[in-house]
């Protein structure tokens, strides 16, 4: 009876300490989204109840990138003069837990001017970004985080922003 009660002891302290057993309490404490100077979304969290070990996130948005071109004097000479892109962006990363928490930020974008180009004399520049639909995943634990939409006027320009 002794042995039996060792070797379950045992064996729980083995389920105790695997990742998947430890981390069932998994939950984002808080989450936020921004857009940085360049345009590109920054996702920062702090998820707690995740043992110890790494953690896999991913990060998934819907995201919307306007340019356009800028002539010498700093201005916009036509409104036709632009392009909108949309299309999904995503990252993904993993990061070590301390003391059952991370505290992390993941960054994406914006999407890329692709062939859009401006004539000579003109400079391309990012005006708009839009980030939609954001979800950031602890793939680990099958936790997520719903982040709504967020948006940056970067230039100026009218009909843009």
């Amino acid at each position: 009876m002794r042995r039996a009660v060792s070797i379950l002891s045992i064996c729980l302290l083995i389920f105790a300490t695997t990742p998947g057993f430890a981390t069932s309490g998994a939950h984002f404490m808080s989450s936020s989204a921004s857009v940085n100077g360049s345009g590109a979304l920054v996702v920062s969290w702090d998820e707690a109840g995740l043992g110890n070990g790494y953690i896999n996130y991913t990060l998934n948005a819907d995201a919307t990138a306007t340019y356009a071109c800028i002539n010498g004097g700093g201005n916009h000479p036509k409104a036709t003069n632009k392009e909108t892109s949309a299309a999904q962006v995503s990252t993904g990363g993993s990061f070590q837990s301390k003391n059952g928490r991370v505290q992390a930020s993941l960054t994406t974008g914006p999407l890329s001017a692709g062939s859009f180009a401006c004539p000579s004399g003109q400079t391309l520049v990012l005006a708009s970004v839009s980030y939609t639909n954001i979800v950031l995943t602890d793939t680990t634990n099958s936790v997520s985080s719903s982040l709504g939409d967020t948006s940056s006027c970067l230039v100026s320009i009218k009909g843009i922003c």
